[in-house]
């Protein structure tokens, strides 16, 4: 059977955090990652994270993706970018308060000494124009690699990249660069990071509250390692060492983003095994989820970091009516409960009153999240996921049970359908199999996708 859930921590789900290099489009100001609360998007508005990853298959080229989930990314356009000259590596991406996307890049192959890191631009994330090639100045530099973008809750805007000299070409140190100009053309002097140390690289940082915090790998163990300071400069404590996350060996890229339920997701190229993997923390980066796959692009997308936004053009559901379910690809059979668990079978005209009113719920804000969903049926229990199977129980006033019972709305694959994924475990969805239904992880399929997408219908009772 499979383990149950572990309890959400609804508590730490709400600390105000900033988002690294993410842009809120819909009632905050674009580009400032400050301390923005994490919440699922309003009603007819939607969750987008977008990527621009370069390829396994070449380091010439970017495609540009995007997801509602920070699990499922679809190609948004393949080939967006390409540079003049040189190649593009390791592109980071943020919108600035010009509402423009920027992306900066490594600009050689990683064979080749590289002194210097490229800057594109694009109005709508699908075609980019080439800014510049700015040149690192640092005495006898060799290398700068994999410029990261970190955004402070001051609203400078700042660029974390990794150096060495040519005395040792290999041993990378992150500095900062900051912008000193609006248009992102002029920078301050390289200053090393203190703490961090050399023979570190793609240093990512985000800031939780006051604290700055630090994932940079370490080049000797190949590990994701952990560091903190008060200051983004430094001086950072390293914390956590060696496989201290339980991500393996092998792993580089790190790059982190805000969920909407106010956990942190991570992402990280498994270039050892030819694996993108994506691991979850709900308690401030003590502790992770085990490592998967991300779904679709892994195995061909290489290090990237993500933009997070919400956007009009979400799916909308009315809070306080009843409602019945359709499967958006078995459209004669609606969700209904059957001995407190639900199911999908056949309901039309014909069916008993018993039978419709099991096929009618009333929708209300969802009780971990009022921006969600919950179901209530007609006695009052809640539907909530147990063991990973839709079933409807009374609310015990836990905060487990209001993670279990609440569910964000996704865009459907048939028009006016709706996906409906876990606050508590993101990247997971009411979907149906073999009738029944259950909260599974995405595993990018368009399959799962017309499994877990569902059409609301005027109610049968």
């Amino acid at each position: 059977m499979t383990p149950r859930p572990v309890a959400s921590r609804r508590t730490l789900l709400r600390t105000l955090a900033a988002l690294p290099a993410s842009a809120v489009l819909l009632g905050e100001a674009p580009g400032l990652l400050g301390g923005a609360l994490a919440a699922a998007p309003p009603n007819g508005s939607a969750t987008r994270y977008t990527i621009v990853p370069f390829l396994n298959s070449n380091d010439g080229t970017v495609n540009v993706y995007q997801s509602d989930d920070a699990t499922d990314f679809r190609l948004l356009r393949a080939s967006a970018y390409t540079p003049p000259a040189g190649r593009i590596r390791d592109a980071s991406i943020f919108r600035h308060t010009d509402g423009y996307y920027y992306v900066t890049y490594t600009t050689h192959t990683w064979q080749d000494p590289s002194t210097t890191i490229g800057f594109a631009r694009s109005s709508d994330r699908v075609s980019w124009t080439f800014l510049y090639d700015y040149t690192v100045p640092i005495a006898n530099l060799s290398r700068a690699w994999a410029p990261e973008w970190f955004v402070d809750s001051d609203g400078s805007v700042n660029v974390i990249v990794s150096c060495s000299t040519t005395n040792d070409e290999w041993i990378f140190t992150p500095y900062r660069l900051r912008a000193t100009n609006s248009a992102l053309t002029a920078w301050s002097s390289p200053v090393a990071l203190a703490g961090i140390g050399a023979n570190h690289i793609d240093t990512f940082i985000v800031k939780v509250g006051s604290t700055y915090h630090a994932s940079p790998k370490n080049e000797t163990t190949k590990y994701i390692e952990y560091a903190t300071a008060s200051n983004l400069d430094g001086p950072y404590t390293i914390r956590r060492t060696g496989d201290w996350a339980g991500w393996g060996s092998y792993r580089e890229g790190p790059a982190l983003v805000r969920l909407d339920n106010g956990g942190w997701r991570i992402f990280f190229d498994g270039y050892g095994d030819g694996n993108y993997y994506y691991s979850d923390s709900h308690d401030t980066f003590a502790t992770w989820t085990a490592p998967a796959a991300l779904p679709a692009i892994s195995g061909t997308a290489r290090h990237f970091t993500v933009v997070k936004e919400t956007v009009s053009g979400g799916p909308s559901l009315a809070r306080n009516v009843t409602r019945s379910f359709r499967s958006a690809n078995y459209p004669t059979r609606y969700w209904q409960q059957q001995s407190a668990l639900l199911n999908l079978p056949v309901v039309s005209g014909s069916s008993t009153t018993a039978e419709k009113q099991a096929a009618t719920f009333t929708v209300v804000a969802g009780l971990a999240d009022a921006s969600g969903c919950s179901f209530r049926d007609a006695a009052g229990n809640y539907l909530r996921h147990w063991d990973f199977r839709a079933r409807f129980d009374p609310n015990d006033g836990t905060s487990t049970f209001a993670g279990d019972a609440t569910f964000f709305l996704r865009t459907g694959t048939a028009s006016g359908s709706v996906r409906f994924e876990s606050c508590n475990y993101p990247g997971y969805y009411l979907r149906h199999y073999a009738y029944q239904l259950r909260v599974e992880r995405s595993n990018g399929t368009d399959l799962f996708r017309q499994d877990s997408s569902f059409v609301p219908a005027t109610a049968w009772a």
